[in-house]
Formats: structure tokens, sequence, C-alpha cells
């Protein structure tokens, strides 16, 4: 037995002396060319990548289209949340309810739902009935339709 752990701790030793040798490769090669070393880490250092880092997971949800196609369409609940949120940004508003329906917990989710639905820095009134029941629609709905 303290031969297998003597193994596996060997082999955490090597992978950490690979990750090391590399980092101080890395910090060789900023020393030797400056800022210009991530030409050699990054293929496209010229192109947009900074500017769309993580736009192909908001793309290619197909969570995050459902929710937009419903927050758009003429569903009453839908024209409820549209009242509610005013000038606030409705694709902000679906990417964060989509991040919100990750959350396994139902009142936990409702609870964040009802946040979201607050703003941001906005406390929450537990007496706006009107907000309760507007969240409340929106995650028996969302739930029929995802």
């Amino acid at each position: 037995m303290a031969n297998k752990r003597e193994t596996h701790c060997n082999n955490q030793v090597d992978t950490f002396a690979e990750a090391l040798a590399t980092a101080r490769q890395m910090q060789q090669n900023w020393l030797t060319y400056g800022v210009d070393f991530v030409n050699i880490y990054v293929e496209d250092v010229e192109g947009d990548w900074l500017e769309t880092w993580g736009h192909d997971e908001i793309l290619g949800n197909s969570q995050l289209d459902i929710i937009k196609e419903f927050l758009v369409s003429n569903d009453g609940v839908a024209v409820r949340v549209r009242e509610h949120l005013g000038e606030r940004s409705l694709f902000d508003f679906a990417v964060n309810l989509d991040e919100v329906w990750r959350i396994s917990e139902t009142d936990d989710r409702l609870s964040a739902v009802r946040s979201l639905l607050a703003g941001e820095g906005n406390s929450i009134d537990t007496d706006d009935i009107r907000l309760l029941d507007l969240a409340n629609s929106l995650v028996v709905k969302l739930t029929e339709i995802l």
C-alpha cells in the first residue's frame, strides 16, 4: 500500500515539475522578448480575440436562445417582464436569466430571479406582491418551456 501511495506522489511531483519548467520557460521568453513574447503563445495576437472572449459560449447556447425567444414573444408573462424592465437591456437580462437557470434548488432559483427582476443596487421589497408574482410566473413559464 505504501508503494502505491509513493507512486501517486511521484506522479504529482512529476506533473508539478513539468508545470514549473513551463512557467520558467515562459518567464525566460518574457525576459528575452519583452511584451512580444505573447506572439509565441497566442496565435492571433492582433485579432479581436480579447473583445470576443466568451462570445462562443453565449452564441452557441440553445437554452439562451429559447429564453431570448420567450422574452420577445407576445406571451403575457414576457410582456409583463418587458414592461417591468423598462429601459434595461433585454439581452443582458436573458444572459443573466440563463445563468440563474443553472441553480438547481427551486427556492434559490426563485430568489435569484426576483433579485434579477429587482435590478442591481435595488433592495428587494418582500412586500411587493407584483414583483413576487412576476418572478413566480416567470419561473413557472420557463420551467414549462426549458
